[in-house]
């Protein structure tokens, strides 16, 4: 029998990055330091993460056929994501994140989402099928930065095959109604949640209010994630609170890809959603230490051991 797989869906970018000291003002040329470039993108930072924690990993996106393509794969390739389900489009550019770092560790982003949102015609049957074919138990993670055609598709299939599917639900205006009941796992941050439920979070009863009005609409399991408020899970039947751990910020970029990719992998190797939502936190603290995203993503040894100490 063939090992299930952690399907990830969504966008692959190229990323180019630099940190200064404040945001610069309207018309101003402002210096940047620690320049680097790297690969990025919500999908593939959740497949990198799966992969450096042990799962087997398939990523399914699209790239340009632009040189910006090979610095997205590289890393991935390097750690061993299945990339087979990875398509060139001709005459597509690579999604593109021009991202700036503040001292604090705060981040600013503008992204070109380029051929991420020109998926062929026939990318959502190939994606189908893909997940048609996956090996049983497997687990799909979404993000909604490509066409919703291929998130329907993706989410029926997965539904179809009992596959447990984790929703990043960024960005939310293309949130639609029907994803709710076919995600099992919907994992918005505050201002996402706040955009979902029409109102202000400003603590984790407001984050389980929020919980209850998103499981209102058919979600079985909401995770808010409060920033330093920590973070707020609702199920079925029960509730969890989760602390922020007390972590030196270095860089917030791609941590909540961090919690997504952590929480599907968790799912994935069998753990209790409490468990997981742990993990997961855990996970999203540790990658904000260093400067980066995936080059600061860390491994299953050193999230179990942190867990310990943050004691959560």
């Amino acid at each position: 029998m063939k090992e299930a797989l952690i399907l990830s869906l969504g966008s692959i970018n190229k990323d180019i990055q630099v940190r200064t000291e404040r945001w610069p003002e309207p018309g101003e040329t402002l210096l940047a330091q620690e320049f680097m470039t790297l690969g990025g993108g919500k999908a593939a930072n959740r497949a990198f993460l799966a992969r450096k924690l042990g799962a087997p990993a398939l990523l399914l996106a699209r790239t340009g056929d632009d040189h910006e393509a090979k610095g997205a794969l590289r890393p991935l390739e390097e750690i061993g994501v299945n990339l087979e389900h990875v398509k060139p489009i001709q005459g597509e550019h690579t999604g593109l994140s021009m991202i700036v770092v503040r001292s604090d560790g705060k981040k600013t982003i503008i992204l070109s989402a380029n051929v991420n949102q020109n998926w062929e015609q026939e990318g959502p049957e190939l994606v189908k099928q893909a997940i048609s074919e996956a090996p049983n138990n497997s687990v799909l993670s979404v993000d909604l930065e490509i066409p919703a055609v291929v998130v329907k598709q993706a989410l029926k299939a997965a539904k179809k095959r009992g596959f447990t599917v984790v929703l990043d639900p960024s960005p939310t205006d293309a949130l639609e109604e029907e994803y709710y009941e076919t995600a099992d796992f919907l994992t918005p941050n505050k201002s996402e949640a706040e955009a979902i439920v029409g109102f202000k979070i400003k603590n984790k009863e407001d984050g389980f209010r929020a919980c209850k009005a998103i499981q209102e609409k058919g979600a079985r399991n909401v995770i808010i994630k409060l920033g330093k408020e920590g973070y707020v899970m609702l199920s079925e039947d029960e509730q969890h609170f989760v602390p922020a751990p007390n972590v030196a910020v270095t860089d917030t970029t791609g941590a909540g890809d961090a919690f997504a990719g952590a929480l599907t992998f968790a799912l994935w190797d069998g753990q209790e959603a409490s468990d997981a939502l742990r993990f997961a936190v855990t996970a999203s603290s540790l990658a904000t230490e260093t400067y980066g995203s995936q080059p600061a993503y860390p491994d299953k040894a050193t999230i179990e051991r942190k867990m310990a100490e943050f004691d959560l």
